[in-house]
């Protein structure tokens, strides 16, 4: 089937899919855009519902059977893109479900990354991709102000939300998750006064981050085992929540390769 009118009521879905998180949550749909994104999340076992590609825009072909495919005009395609120089493939993909108790853990000795509160979806994004790149075990989204589906969280993970695991849930319950896998909670602070680097990231460990404006909040930090920081030796306090968090996970990642 192919689509030319950018009046097509399909065309006009999938635009406020893009843009409405409410739309996604009723539809309990996502969109999922660029080649290398869809095959990341086809290599997670992830099914689209529907395949969209532009001919005029498509350099790499994607191989597989899928429930339905549409090809779209250059001019629809770049409507419904949320990407500068788009590549000619966009996904509807059904929400991904986790929960706390389908994580299974990867080692004998976990590491985890709990995001409190993240409220920019390029933040969120680059989370993601240092927690897939250092073979995080999972990520708690925890009191989560951005969502987590949203096209712009995709595009910043280049997909990698779909190859850690992911679940939004409440501080409480993370604790307890945690706390019955006799995890440590490492939060991040620019008030503690140890430096990350010292700290012994060997054992299981759960790394804590928050808002660059207002960090951690007091559950995490009264219930903190140990409090690190980053040296600071400029003007600012502290770093992009995803710098920080990327710092602290390859130190742990040092450590435990020696």
């Amino acid at each position: 089937m192919d689509i030319t009118s950018l009046q097509n009521p399909r065309v006009k879905h999938i635009v406020k899919l893009r843009d409405d998180k409410k739309q996604r949550l009723e539809d309990d749909v996502m969109l999922v855009e660029g080649f290398d994104e869809i095959q990341l999340a086809l290599s997670a076992g992830h099914k689209p519902q529907t395949l969209l590609s532009a001919p005029e825009l498509v350099t790499q072909q994607m191989s597989g059977l899928f429930a339905e495919t549409l090809t779209v005009s250059r001019a629809v395609f770049e409507k419904m893109s949320y990407r500068n120089n788009p590549d000619g493939w966009l996904a509807i993909f059904p929400i991904p479900s986790t929960t706390l108790d389908s994580v299974s853990l990867l080692t004998e000795t976990p590491l985890i990354i709990i995001a409190e509160s993240i409220e920019k979806p390029g933040n969120l994004g680059a989370i993601l991709r240092t927690a897939d790149a250092a073979h995080v075990d999972a990520v708690l989204l925890c009191d989560p102000r951005v969502d987590l589906w949203n096209p712009n969280v995709v595009r910043a993970s280049r997909g990698t939300v779909f190859s850690v695991p992911v679940v939004e849930c409440d501080n409480a319950s993370a604790l307890e998750w945690l706390k019955s896998r006799k995890m440590r909670v490492l939060a991040a602070t620019p008030a503690a006064d140890e430096i990350y680097s010292n700290a012994d990231m060997t054992q299981p460990i759960a790394i804590a981050v928050g808002t660059e404006a207002e960090g951690l909040t007091d559950f995490w930090m009264q219930n903190a085992d140990l409090r690190v920081k980053i040296p600071m030796l400029g003007k600012v306090n502290s770093l992009n929540v995803s710098i920080a968090t990327a710092l602290i996970t390859y130190e742990a990642v040092r450590q435990r390769s020696k």
